[in-house]
């Protein structure tokens, strides 16, 4: 499985570890990844993702898993969190449509 936020996209990196001396090492940064599980407002439901520790912050900040998912880029979000934007996309449209 790809160590990859299921939100913002963030994936490992790749760099050097520099020691005193100056050794340079090849390494990998790997993102802080949580298994969590998030509830969609407007669905009504709780969803498993993978994300990283500064994506679920700002899930937090946004105020909520609709909302960061309406305001997230298309290009970053994985195929799951993609197809739950769109779910969520039309049922906000069908709840305002109906009001």
């Amino acid at each position: 499985m790809a160590r990859r936020c299921e939100l913002t996209g963030k994936n490992a990196l790749v760099g050097n570890k520099v020691s005193h001396a100056n050794n340079k090492t090849k390494t990998r940064f790997m993102p802080n990844l949580c298994d969590v599980s998030l509830i969609s407002d407007a669905m009504g439901l709780t969803y498993r993702l993978r994300i990283s520790a500064i994506a679920l912050k700002s899930v937090e900040h946004v105020g909520g898993l609709d909302n960061f998912l309406m305001k997230a880029d298309n290009a970053q979000l994985s195929d799951k969190a993609l197809r739950l934007k769109r779910a969520v996309a039309s049922k906000r449209e069908a709840a305002k449509s109906a009001a």
